[in-house]
């Protein structure tokens, strides 16, 4: 299994922040990396991501990998936040599984913020050498959880639900955990 996280809206004062783990299943990866990046061709974009993409990009990218397999965990949380606190306190719920064959990071954190997750890792029995932070345009599954983030957070925040509702509730299908 291979573990993508991402989070959105960290930064921001007012509103929500998730944390989102997508996990996908080892042997599926291949075939969701080949799907998403022929999206990614099809629209014409270097790679996708939320807060950058028009929505048009986002729909026509959300219907092509919400028919993907694979299953979600979210964390909601109320800002403003610590992003270190938080994240300590949702991945101790979050990452229960034991067959994690790599954990990926959305971006390049800070030295506290990786040893922060890898002692929660340590802590839970999980080897810390599967742990690497990647840049969004290295992994499709970080782009997956990019836009589980945004879609996410945007359906909590009430932010164009009249567009939102409907993906928000195939999504649904998917998650296992919402911490709130």
């Amino acid at each position: 299994m291979l573990v993508f996280i991402d989070e959105s809206g960290i930064h921001k004062e007012m509103e929500h922040s998730t944390f989102v783990l997508v996990y996908i299943e080892t042997e599926n990866y291949g075939e969701i990396e080949k799907r998403i990046l022929a999206v990614e061709n099809q629209l014409k974009i270097d790679y996708f991501h939320w807060a950058k993409a028009v929505w048009k990009v986002k729909e026509k990218f959300m219907d092509a990998v919400l028919g993907l397999d694979f299953k979600v965990k979210i964390a909601i949380i109320k800002n403003p936040i610590n992003p270190a606190q938080e994240l300590e306190r949702v991945l101790i719920h979050m990452v229960v599984e034991r067959n994690i064959r790599n954990i990926y990071i959305d971006g390049k954190k800070p030295k506290w913020y990786e040893r922060k997750i890898k002692k929660i890792l340590r802590d839970k029995g999980i080897s810390v050498r599967k742990l690497r932070t990647v840049k969004s345009s290295q992994y499709a599954g970080i782009r997956l959880a990019d836009m589980v983030a945004g879609l996410s957070r945007s359906y909590f925040d009430k932010r164009n639900l009249e567009r939102i509702s409907n993906y928000y509730q195939r999504l649904k299908k998917k998650i296992i955990v919402i911490i709130e």
